[in-house]
């Protein structure tokens, strides 16, 4: 990872890039987000137009002006594979980083997202404040808890909570 990160946009490991997205990136957004294999476990996320997708970057961007950090574009290989990030979210009356990862469905099964998760949660856990990192996964999207699991997060099972789409299991870096 060097000296950069995400808080100077760019996040790298030996596979990957994260960046901050661009409006370049909005075909991306809705390509993805549109994909119901992408979104089967969180069908609150699916997106039917481009002006949803529009309105997402917005928000994301949003965030990235606020905080300094974000979502991220996952690039590999010269291709943009999905996206991967951090972004600020109360859980149980506390600030906490919600850990998120969604990939094209051809980027799936190859640790993409593991070592993207991964790389973020290790810059969470050293420019977040102190705030812990969760991951939100429904208990029946095992490939996401293998992802939240090996990027160094652990079951909680007291903080589940009920989420858009169901339950939540809530996967954590350390709850105070």
């Amino acid at each position: 990872m060097g000296d950069r990160g995400f808080g100077n946009e760019e996040l790298v490991t030996p596979r990957l890039s994260l960046r901050r997205p661009t409006p370049a990136d909005i075909d991306l957004i809705h390509a993805i987000h549109s994909d119901p294999r992408a979104c089967a476990h969180n069908p609150s996320d699916m997106l039917s137009t481009r002006a949803e997708a529009e309105d997402r970057y917005r928000r994301w961007d949003e965030h990235w002006q606020r905080w300094g950090f974000g979502y991220g574009v996952v690039h590999a290989d010269g291709k943009r594979l999905g996206f991967c990030g951090i972004k600020v979210m109360a859980l149980r009356r506390r600030e906490v980083l919600n850990l998120f990862y969604r990939l094209d469905p051809s980027a799936w099964g190859d640790g993409i997202a593991t070592e993207a998760a991964t790389a973020v949660v290790g810059w969470a856990s050293a420019h977040g404040r102190g705030h812990p990192v969760v991951a939100r996964v429904r208990p029946g999207n095992t490939g996401s808890q293998r992802v939240a699991v090996r990027a160094g997060l652990h079951r909680a099972e007291h903080l589940d909570s009920q989420g858009e789409d169901g339950l939540d299991w809530i996967f954590t870096s350390h709850w105070p």
